[in-house]
């Protein structure tokens, strides 16, 4: 997880101020395994609990196996795998009594088709790591390699280059050579620099790490947000100032190769609304339904897709009457940075965005390295002191206070970005939800707590071919699909708000998303 920017600190830390600690939602903290409410007087979610089963979410796991296996290994948006998934959610929630829409919206489809490449051609021949970075254009190009202005070498402790964040950070190309711009990390997003570099006649572009702790390696899992004229590729800290170095002494020629398909595809997110609860309240439980291109994507996120689909179809089953309307929301391209909660939420008018109560956010529960991370919504783990927009502290006690009724541990995990909350908080939407982790390696500490393997990924066959039904926590699943059904029940049947006077929301500042690390999975910035 990536810390966000002091600029954001001012706009949710009043958040902290205006609520109590533990929410004024009605709604027992049942568990399904002693059927037991604790919470503050209300319906127990014990019979839901026990309906929402490691079985049932299982079922709707292999029937996207199945329709991963039927359609190349993959359900990425603008696959047929995806579609088929979208039909089966659809199906599924129709059966259930759901009011069932599909939102289409066009979005940039991306597939890389074949490894970068970097070469130094002269005048000392070498060949470099790379990698190519999304969005990236397709292509072969030869020339001089030429640095922005302002490139900080050596580092910096702390990060402070802002290397081509200005039109004028460039010396104008060759009108007749082509020519490739050597661009270090740091400030401004990667979309940016790269529309700067093109701007200034650049053919290509090297992108390469800042320098700093932790941002040293090969830059990888970097996204430009958009599509590309020309071919970018990333390289390490250390390759770039070789390559600086190089320019530096005398005209340096270079070979960059990408090749990659950028082209506009359709896809859609899945709408399925409760016939019961307040219009005017509506509680938005959200899972991406998409995979990546090169896997099926069984944890991520099967697994949210099929908790809250067999919490949605169990609550209609037991007849629960929501006092709020649930929308369950399957997102398409989340993988392509979000761009189906995106889409859902700039479409909404003024109207219908506050008729929004809350957002819950379900992406990867299963993980078979698992932590039970909560988000952060009251900004107490983050060194900066960020939360979510108010409200989200008391989604986060929903979460923990359930956790800590049946005597499980639970970790807070930061507002980063990475996730289709995003758009949510970005316009003042309280929001929580739950992860069981990606990539990142769990501590030696958390090892302790949850068992599992200190040091290796939460999730090893993240954002790979080998995430299958195979890669899944059942002990994960059962313990976050409860946890996962208990809130969506509790928000629902709440008859109170989340502050003092039983109101909503407090008008707040927005959250500048454009502060944050991430917007998805990958890195903008």
């Amino acid at each position: 997880m990536q810390k966000r920017a002091m600029a954001l600190a001012s706009l949710v830390l009043a958040a902290v101020v205006l609520v109590p600690a533990t929410p004024a939602l009605a709604g027992g903290n049942g568990n399904g395994n002693n059927g037991n409410g604790n919470g503050n007087g209300g319906p127990s979610t014990a019979k839901l609990l026990k309906a929402v089963t490691v079985s049932g979410i299982l079922q709707h796991e292999r029937a996207l196996q199945r329709i991963a296996n039927n359609n190349g290994g993959t359900r990425a948006s603008g696959t047929p795998g995806y579609d088929a998934s979208a039909a089966y959610v659809s199906d599924q929630l129709r059966k259930a009594g759901y009011t069932v829409t599909s939102q289409p919206f066009d979005f940039p489809y991306y597939e890389e088709t074949g490894a970068a490449s970097l070469s130094q051609v002269s005048p000392n021949p070498a060949d470099y790591e790379v990698s190519t970075l999304e969005y990236s254009g397709s292509g072969d190009v030869t020339g001089a390699i030429v640095p922005t202005l302002n490139v900080v070498i050596p580092a910096t402790p702390t990060p402070s280059s802002a290397s081509g964040c200005l039109p004028e950070d460039f010396v104008p190309a060759s009108a007749t050579e082509p020519e490739v711009a050597l661009i270090q990390r740091g400030t401004c997003t990667f979309e940016e620099k790269v529309a700067n570099a093109v701007a200034a006649g650049y053919d290509a572009v090297a992108m390469f790490n800042e320098g700093n702790p932790g941002r040293t390696e090969l830059l990888a899992g970097v996204t430009l947000g958009v599509p590309a004229a020309v071919p970018v590729v990333g390289l390490s800290y250390a390759d770039g100032v070789a390559l600086y170095e190089a320019s530096l002494a005398g005209p340096t020629i270079v070979a960059v190769s990408t090749s990659t398909i950028s082209e506009t595809r359709t896809t859609t997110n899945v709408l399925a609304d409760s016939k019961k609860g307040d219009p005017g309240k509506v509680i938005v439980v959200g899972a991406h339904l998409d995979s990546v291109l090169v896997g099926p994507g069984i944890n991520d996120n099967g697994s949210g897709t099929a908790t809250i689909l067999e919490t949605a179809i169990q609550m209609a089953n037991l007849n629960i009457k929501p006092q709020q309307q649930l929308r369950f929301a399957f997102w398409g391209a989340e993988e392509n940075n979000l761009l189906g909660s995106t889409h859902y939420v700039d479409t909404l008018s003024d109207e219908q965005l506050s008729t929004i109560y809350a957002n819950l956010n379900f992406d990867m529960l299963g993980s078979t390295n698992y932590v039970r991370f909560v988000y952060d919504g009251d900004g107490s783990a983050d060194p900066e002191g960020i939360g979510g927009p108010p409200g989200s502290a008391q989604i986060e006690a929903v979460f923990t206070d359930y956790f800590a009724s049946v005597g499980l541990a639970s970790e807070p995990t930061a507002f980063d970005g990475r996730s289709d909350y995003g758009p949510f908080i970005a316009v003042g939407i309280p929001a929580g939800g739950l992860f069981s982790g990606a990539e990142g390696l769990k501590t030696e500490e958390e090892a302790a707590v949850y068992g599992g393997t200190a040091g290796a990924p939460y999730d090893p066959c993240y954002h790979q071919a080998c995430d299958t039904i195979n890669n899944l926590s059942t002990a994960a699943l059962n313990e976050l699909g409860d946890a996962t059904a208990h809130s969506v029940m509790t928000l629902a049947v709440s008859k109170t708000g989340f502050f003092e006077d039983g109101s909503r929301m407090a008008k707040s500042a927005q959250i500048d998303v454009n502060s944050l690390d991430y917007w998805g999975s990958k890195l903008i910035r």
